[in-house]
């Protein structure tokens, strides 16, 4: 293995454990955010003076589930396929 490819290979893994960190941090975000919007939809309060509505609920579940799909993108590490 020349010197070239020992550095590609470094940055390589270099770059992948920076993006995986980035989907582990974004991911769990995601998913407070989500959160936050199924709470309010339970506990039926009101944000900004507007009460509740199912909308708080779909949005919260959607935010939910693509903050779980980034955590497992980060846990997968498959980003460069070759």
């Amino acid at each position: 293995m020349s010197v070239t490819e020992q550095y590609e290979e470094r940055r390589r893994q270099q770059l992948g454990r920076a993006r995986s960190l980035m989907n582990y941090v974004m991911g769990t975000v995601f998913c407070a955010f989500g959160a936050f919007f199924v709470y309010v939809y339970l506990t039926k309060t009101k944000i900004i003076g507007r009460p509740s509505t199912v909308l708080d609920l779909v949005i919260g579940l959607l935010v939910v589930g693509y903050g779980i799909w980034r955590i497992y993108r980060g846990y997968k590490k498959n980003y460069f396929n070759e």
